[in-house]
């Protein structure tokens, strides 16, 4: 049978080297951002902190006053956060990179899930009249928290994380007239030392 034409063999067009010096480029900026760790964790903003949930300690009316000292401390820790995020977009910033860069994102997604158990578990306590272990619950799940994220961070910040759980466990050995000063001892000297730490050794 004829042939009805000459058969075209196809070549292959080679791939630019432009496009694999590009590829190569994205496996190591991935790679590099894979292992870097979130480096802007706020020092002073740490300390800031501290001092809030001490200033709420002296402000906060006593734990059997459950309402107004659960707005004091719900006040406080609103105040705080804010402080935190400063502290983290200013070290970020004079550092030079990104606060939502992948190690930044990492470390956001693991400390927010914690965060938003407390919350949620918060308000049911209330709800059933038991405030006296709302210092527990706060210091154990922000504890955790910050070890999940301190995962992506240096190295002290997963230690600082287990300083809050034992802050936490202890303070569900206290009396229920003590929970000024355990949220105090807790999230007050507990920022304040490791925030200065932070500041001394990472900058800031």
């Amino acid at each position: 049978m004829p042939c009805a034409g000459p058969i075209r063999s196809r070549r292959l067009r080679p791939v630019p080297q432009q496009a694999h010096a590009i590829d190569d480029l994205r496996f190591i900026r991935e790679t590099m951002e894979n292992a870097a760790s979130f480096t802007a964790v706020p020092g002073w903003g740490g300390i800031a902190m501290g001092m809030t949930a001490v200033a709420a300690a002296f402000a906060a009316p006593r734990p059997s006053s459950a309402t107004p000292w659960m707005i004091v401390w719900l006040a406080a820790s609103l105040c705080a956060f804010a402080l935190g995020a400063l502290g983290i977009y200013w070290k970020a910033r004079r550092a030079g990179t990104p606060v939502l860069n992948r190690p930044g994102r990492k470390f956001l997604l693991s400390l927010f899930p914690p965060l938003s158990a407390g919350a949620v578990i918060s308000f049911a306590i209330y709800g059933t009249g038991m405030t006296n272990l709302l210092p527990t619950v706060w210091l154990l799940l922000y504890g955790i928290g910050i070890i999940s994220a301190g995962s992506f961070s240096v190295r002290i910040v997963p230690l600082m994380g287990l300083c809050f759980m034992l802050a936490g466990v202890a303070a569900l050995f206290c009396p229920p007239a003590w929970g000024n000063v355990v949220m105090a001892a807790g999230f007050g000297g507990l920022h304040i030392l490791f925030g200065t730490i932070i500041a001394w050794r990472y900058g800031g």
